[in-house]
């Protein structure tokens, strides 16, 4: 993060509130036709003295396929984080605009096991605008640390497409090199999605955006059909990675095409391990099992 401190905010935002905003934002860009500029904001957002709700814990655990434990699962720190990074991209001097984001990869590095008793405070901040052929790509950073303490215990660095915006000044990149043929293997698992998917995540991550709730919502926002949570269905791969990464961590995840409800996917997860038999790593891969189109591919690796 720079090194201007970040705004405290006196409670956890409201993501309907967040969205709501973003709309009214969205209008008056267009009306007025104004813009936020083309810098990121230069100072996070921060929320002290966080908990989580044990029967939120619970849902969640059930929800993903996580065991039950009074320890909180990664994905469920990154729906706990997310508040406040959406307070940072919902800022006036934020340049791209909130609604439409695409998400396009994550990436967290877990320091420790984190009871779901302990106070945290997380901060976020946005870092690294850039071109992309496509629109304009930026880092949201979250990190998590017990309360009135400084050592990073969870670290979450999600990467967003504005589709489309192209900013001033921001060069876009030469085209990628083509990515290699995707070759289904045998999976490991099925998950059977049903159409009310987006709706169960969003009730356990508070993260009730439109695209994922509804065909008629996701309609109105330029989808034929509502979504899955990409980590939703990521935070799903790594609870089926399970115990063996232990509390100590790094996770991956690269998003590819989007899940459209209700759906299937096949899931496949192949481990290395030391020459002593330690764990070392775990890829996995999920796709469309009629069309073969991949929807992700991620790791999980031992830090």
């Amino acid at each position: 993060m720079t090194g201007a401190q970040p705004v405290i905010l006196g409670d956890m935002p409201s993501l309907s509130k967040l969205y709501v905003n973003a709309a009214a934002t969205a209008a008056r860009r267009r009306v007025l036709g104004t813009d936020a500029g083309i810098t990121l904001p230069p100072c996070g957002h921060e929320v002290r003295g966080v908990t989580a709700e044990v029967g939120n814990l619970t849902a969640y655990q059930h929800l993903v396929g996580e065991t039950a434990s009074d320890i909180l699962p990664a994905g469920f720190i990154h729906a706990l984080a997310f508040p406040v990074s959406m307070s940072v991209m919902n800022r006036d001097d934020f340049p791209l605009p909130l609604l439409g984001m695409v998400h396009l990869a994550n990436r967290v590095e877990q320091h420790g096991a984190i009871l779901f008793t302990e106070a945290l405070d997380i901060t976020s901040w946005a870092e690294n605008l850039g071109g992309h052929r496509a629109g304009t790509e930026v880092d949201i950073v979250a990190v998590v640390r017990r309360a009135g303490e400084s050592t990073i215990l969870w670290k979450g660095t999600s990467t967003y497409l504005a589709k489309g915006v192209f900013l001033p000044g921001i060069d876009k990149p030469s085209a990628p090199a083509a990515p290699a043929t995707f070759s289904a293997p045998d999976p490991t698992a099925l998950w059977q999605l049903g159409v009310d998917t987006g709706r169960a995540y969003a009730a356990v991550s508070g993260d009730f955006n439109p695209i994922h709730l509804s065909v008629l919502s996701a309609k109105a926002l330029g989808l034929r059909r509502s979504i899955a949570h990409g980590m939703y269905l990521a935070s799903r791969a790594l609870a089926d990675v399970g115990a063996v990464k232990g509390e100590s961590f790094r996770w991956d995840v690269s998003f590819e095409a989007p899940v459209f409800l209700p759906a299937r996917v096949a899931l496949d997860i192949s481990s290395v391990n030391s020459p002593s038999g330690a764990w070392v790593r775990s890829s996995y891969a999920a796709w469309n099992p009629r069309s073969g189109r991949r929807h992700f591919t991620g790791s999980v690796s031992a830090l």
